[in-house]
């Protein structure tokens, strides 16, 4: 088992908890809009009903990071809101009409949505100064979603698709279960850099152009998380190779998380952003077009790798380095303005485009990923580093 200097890395509990949490989304994300399809839904309530989840995101992580920063309990914060997301989840088994089903994302998900950046927090503080390492730890919630779309994918090609809730229970139950098992390492003597006050932080002109960037790509991924399955049915493609398409996508990000470390040593976080985001232009614009072609839908896919798997390395980077002495927060921050506001806009505008046509809600995707390749200019000197390509062994300026 690793260990950072006197300091025992549970790295398999860690691993642990990330490979169930991801495991959930990914029975989530493929298969929650055919499940809403077979209930009878339209693609606007479609595109409701997934932004719920997202919007819950912009309050949840705030409100919950704050709370843990607070009281310095962040571990108590995990376990008792995995523990509510599965008393709330549990729900959808008497109520199914649309109002319910509202009433019940939203509740699980505000619970849900509240321990991810927490538990970033806790790997970080478990892992020190050997920031280089989270890549590895964090590659098991990759895992964990490739083995749970394709088995679902395989599953739901052979049984009920109206099952799906079962699954989703069962794996809220685990995250839950493994959450017991991690706790929170107190740092040993604190950090020793000068702590600006979360306002002024946020004050800062390019940290809200970060912001606004990360809020642009998941505004681009909307189409995806939300109607890439639904698209994928609609040219005659099997749950099966539905569900093998998105393991697909995240196996490319498994192999990048285990370079990750690589890397960062090797490139800029400028230039890594850069190309993130030129890439993510191209694929919706694949997937769009060129969905029909086994292979051209292979290549998009593998560029997940770029439009999720290193931009996240890089913005986790960013906020660790940013936001010191308010962690808590600023992951909470990036979570709710990014996978949050921008996933819950994302998810509502291509229910929207969807109705006029599939193919514009990847172009709308395409567009928001422009238009964040324009707006990372502005974060300025968080994201550049001394040299255009090459970066110095720590920090971003």
């Amino acid at each position: 088992m690793p260990a950072t200097g006197r300091h025992q890395l549970p790295y398999w509990r860690l691993s642990g908890f990330y490979f169930f949490y991801f495991a959930l989304l990914g029975s989530w994300l493929p298969y929650w809009g055919l499940y809403l399809l077979e209930l009878g839904y339209g693609a606007v309530e479609i595109g409701y009903l997934s932004a719920v989840v997202m919007a819950t995101k912009i309050v949840a992580p705030n409100i919950w990071g704050l709370l843990a920063d607070r009281t310095g309990r962040r571990t108590a914060v995990i376990r008792a809101g995995s523990l509510l997301a599965l008393l709330a989840f549990l729900g959808i088994f008497w109520r199914q009409d649309f109002w319910a089903l509202v009433a019940i994302v939203s509740l699980y998900s505000f619970f849900w949505n509240a321990v991810l950046a927490q538990f970033e927090v806790v790997t970080l503080s478990h892992l020190g100064d050997q920031y280089a390492r989270y890549s590895r730890i964090r590659v098991w919630g990759s895992i964990g979603f490739i083995v749970a779309v394709a088995g679902v994918g395989w599953l739901m090609d052979r049984i009920d698709l109206r099952t799906l809730p079962m699954i989703l229970a069962a794996l809220l139950a685990l995250i839950w279960l493994c959450s017991l098992l991690v706790a929170e390492r107190v740092s040993e003597g604190g950090d020793s850099r000068a702590r600006q006050g979360l306002g002024q932080i946020l004050r800062q002109p390019q940290v809200l152009a970060f912001f606004l960037v990360c809020f642009l790509l998941q505004v681009a991924h909307g189409p995806y998380y939300t109607f890439f399955s639904i698209h994928l049915e609609s040219l005659a493609y099997s749950k099966t190779a539905t569900g093998l398409l998105w393991s697909l996508g995240v196996f490319a990000e498994v192999l990048l998380f285990l370079v990750m470390h690589r890397v960062l040593a090797g490139y800029s976080i400028r230039a890594i952003m850069l190309v993130s985001l030129l890439l993510a232009v191209i694929r919706w614009l694949l997937i769009g077009y060129l969905a029909h072609s086994w292979w051209w839908l292979i290549i998009a896919q593998c560029l997940h790798a770029a439009t999720f798997g290193s931009f996240h390395a890089i913005a986790v980077e960013i906020v660790r380095r940013v936001f010191v002495g308010h962690q808590g927060q600023g992951m909470a921050l990036y979570s709710g303005l990014s996978f949050g506001a921008g996933g819950a806009v994302g998810a509502i505008a291509s229910g929207w485009v969807w109705e006029i046509g599939p193919q514009l809600s990847f172009v709308m995707a395409s567009v928001a990923s422009a238009l964040a390749l324009v707006a990372r200019r502005a974060a300025g000197v968080i994201i550049c580093d001394s040299s255009p390509w090459r970066k110095p062994a720590r920090g971003i300026a």
